[in-house]
């Protein structure tokens, strides 16, 4: 960075973030619902400030680094449903989930559940909401963030500071993020919000343009060796196309069968043997996490609970919604792109990240035996051989290898070492990997902005790490004070819950950034974590809620009951039953997928559920609270807009396909 993008990148995060605490406060002053103010910004938030809001509270790093990274490994475009999935799971939400949400006049999602079941279920919901977002989102985007600031300071000091540190880095991002939510509240959020949604997109377009431009430039000679399994692409052919007619080419092939086999990646539909998104996700799994994400998930809906009006909420999440169509072309196609310009450079990271537990091995240390992918063994086989005799050094196996063994028998011979130590307890290093696809991003950043643009890009990057945390923090506070808190201490002021909500929102961050620092350690793919985890709750939580929505005599203990059980099924099919499956011949592909895990657990829950309800019905239906506070008219043109959103989204798919 130049001195002048150092000054504007510092003025222009502390001025947004300045801002943001000045309106958050000044709503706090206002009236007399200090808690209202603090946890929902008053109920006051207009349609426009909901939409970039909710944008910004999602995409973050966790998008830039983690859906970049699975976009420059073999998913490609695929990843992108995530995204375009969601912009219908948010007209959903708008039209069903949301009018039942505000007529309660709710602060958590929690809350709902005490309402329509019992005090346990809303206790019980609580607790595993806490858990979840601290130790799962927070955490990432903290881990992520701090993955852009060490790739792209790698080897730069500040005042001491090792800027290329992913510990340093964790730390600098929470405690900025925890700044303004402990002084300013959601309303603070909800402004900054605004400003670095705005921001994100333009400054994801910055990046894509800058990557077209240098594939423009590329030699076709260095790109062919990009290309995909089974493009025709030549070098001829690359050295008369232009950037767009590049990127196509060396990208565009058939889908590889098998799972993590790479293949075309400008398809949405993978096989139904890829271990990430096959295809039987898109009609079933991959609709949990979106229904649960935007509909039933506190960092995120808390936006829609402090708004004016249903009809305003209505309004900005349809405007969310067409935004998300926006998205993969910022995120996506740059992760893709990155892998065709710089894929040297994702090895050297890989290379970087790999070197701790190979200079470990090189010192004979006996304590863990050492994993590593298949990419990582076709591109250093002898390594990947010496990892091998470790390994049977430590397990006391002798494994049946050639004297020049391909990747396919190392892997081969690895896998049962790897199951054997586990069997006994023994611990295991860190993965070897062949590329980092994680640190695509940020080696776009470092590789391409220039003096004059990198100081919006990167206060743009840093905002959308800061407003995602900042959400998790509050929201978390949120339930930790209304739901807990406030039901211990029945008679405190909302003077005191508000400042019981400031002293959450520290503990949480410290022991996010903690659980960050972890995952520096060993973290293969932010996005699959932050989404495999989720699984613990979001199918028990949906088939919950939507017993609570659409069956008045569903029996009270369902709250609870589906919560515990969706926790104990995912566990068992994660680490028991879902190998047992695979490993019979009693699935499809050599390994469940998260999101079939996902599909299964919603469906034996709502059988349960269902279940439950015929056995022992309510005798009279539950009557749900409702409030005056909040006007409950349907917004028309938001209903015309989401058809419309609907309608661009089934295209994308058939383009697509």
């Amino acid at each position: 960075m130049s001195t002048l993008d150092l000054i504007l990148f510092v003025v222009a995060v502390v001025g947004v973030i300045a801002m943001g605490i000045r309106m958050g406060r000044r709503e706090a002053t206002a009236g007399g619902d200090e808690t209202g103010d603090y946890f929902l910004a008053g109920r006051g938030l207009s349609w426009w400030l909901i939409g970039f809001s909710l944008i910004a509270a999602n995409i973050s790093t966790e998008q830039f680094v983690g859906m970049s990274g699975q976009a420059a490994d073999w998913l490609g475009l695929a990843i992108a449903s995530y995204e375009w999935l969601s912009a219908i799971a948010l007209v959903v939400v708008a039209f069903v989930f949301l009018p039942r949400l505000l007529r309660c006049g709710i602060y958590t999602i929690p809350e709902f559940l005490e309402y329509r079941f019992s005090r346990l279920s809303r206790i019980v919901m609580a607790l595993l909401s806490m858990a979840v977002i601290v130790g799962v989102p927070s955490a990432s985007v903290i881990y992520s963030g701090a993955k852009v600031i060490s790739v792209f300071f790698h080897g730069a000091t500040v005042a001491g500071v090792d800027l290329g540190s992913v510990q340093a880095g964790c730390w600098i991002i929470g405690l900025a993020a925890a700044v303004y939510v402990l002084v300013g509240g959601l309303k603070a959020c909800a402004w900054t919000d605004l400003v670095w949604g705005s921001a994100l997109i333009v400054g994801g377009a910055i990046v894509m343009w800058l990557a077209f431009s240098a594939l423009a430039e590329m030699p076709a000679r260095d790109l062919v060796a990009t290309k995909v399994a089974g493009s025709p692409a030549t070098i001829e052919q690359l050295e008369s196309a232009g950037p767009l007619q590049r990127f196509l080419m060396l990208n565009q092939g058939p889908v590889a069968e098998g799972p993590n086999l790479s293949g075309g990646k400008l398809h949405l539909v993978r096989p139904k043997s890829d271990s990430d998104l096959p295809w039987t996700a898109l009609v079933f799994g991959l609709w949990i996490p979106c229904f649960f994400y935007w509909g039933l998930n506190q960092y995120v809906v808390q936006r829609t609970l402090g708004s004016k009006s249903l009809a305003e909420g209505q309004k900005g999440i349809v405007l969310a919604a067409g935004l998300k169509l926006l998205i993969p072309f910022v995120v996506v196609v740059p992760g893709m792109l990155c892998f065709n310009l710089y894929r040297n450079d994702l090895r050297g990271q890989a290379d970087l990240r790999n070197a701790p537990v190979l200079e470990l091995m090189q010192t004979g240390n006996p304590s863990s035996v050492i994993p590593f992918t298949a990419e990582f063994a076709g591109l250093q086989t002898a390594t990947a051989a010496q990892v091998v005799a470790h390994n049977a050094r430590l397990t006391g196996t002798s494994p049946s290898l050639t004297r020049a063994p391909t990747a396919a028998e190392l892997m081969a011979a690895n896998t049962p070492m790897l199951e054997a130590a586990a069997a006994r307890g023994m611990p295991s290093s860190q993965r070897l990997v062949g590329h980092d696809y994680d640190s695509a991003f940020g080696i776009l950043l470092r590789r391409l902005l220039k003096p004059g643009i990198t100081w919006f890009v990167l206060a743009a990057m840093f905002g959308a790490v800061v407003s995602s945390l900042a959400a998790m923090l509050n929201s978390a506070s949120t339930i930790a004070t209304m739901d807990l808190y406030a039901a211990v201490r029945k008679s405190a002021s909302q003077r005191e819950l508000v400042g019981a909500g400031r002293v959450f929102v520290g503990i949480f961050v410290l022991i996010a950034i903690m659980a960050a620092v972890v995952l520096a350690d060993g973290l293969q793919s932010v996005f699959r974590y932050i989404q495999e985890f989720q699984g613990f709750i979001s199918p028990g939580v949906l088939a919950v809620f939507l017993f609570g929505f659409l069956v008045p005599r569903a029996p009270r203990f369902l709250g609870w009951f589906g919560i515990l059980l969706n926790a104990v099924l995912y566990a068992a099919f994660t680490w028991w039953l879902g190998p047992i499956l695979c490993g019979a011949g009693l699935w499809w592909a050599p390994q469940m997928s998260f999101l079939d895990r996902m599909g299964v657990c919603f469906l034996l829950v709502s059988a349960a559920c269902a279940a439950a309800t015929v056995l022992y019905p309510l005798a009279e239906p539950v009557r749900m609270p409702v409030t005056g506070r909040i006007p409950l008219i349907h917004s028309r043109p938001a209903m015309w807009c989401g058809f419309v959103v609907i309608g661009l989204t089934l295209l994308l798919y058939i383009v697509l396909w």
